[in-house]
């Protein structure tokens, strides 16, 4: 199954991330070491929300990156949410549906 985590970015995320993004970076490194997380980034124009796309059985994973997320952490996220992503087309996906 595939959830994502979405992330409301904070207005000043972009002039706060550099001295949390080391830390940002290794737990979703780990995370993706780990087959959790498979893809993750910032949507731009603006730099207002990030998507992070977990693969488990449970939205558990999502949920304990997010709680543990250095940008979380120090309010570089103002709101998160973990939704579950009913995916049906491509080599990856749940529920392949042809």
């Amino acid at each position: 199954m595939h959830y994502l985590l979405m992330y409301e970015l904070a207005e000043d995320y972009l002039e706060r991330r550099p001295e949390h993004r080391s830390a940002h970076l290794a737990l979703a490194w780990a995370a993706a070491e780990r087959g959790e997380l498979l893809l993750a980034g910032a949507i731009a124009d603006p730099v207002d929300n990030a998507l992070l796309l977990f693969q488990s059985d449970t939205p558990a994973a999502a949920e304990a990156f997010a709680r543990a997320d250095p940008y979380v952490r120090s309010g570089l996220v103002k709101r998160w949410r973990v939704r579950p992503w009913q995916t049906v087309v491509g080599e990856r996906a749940s529920n392949p549906v042809r």
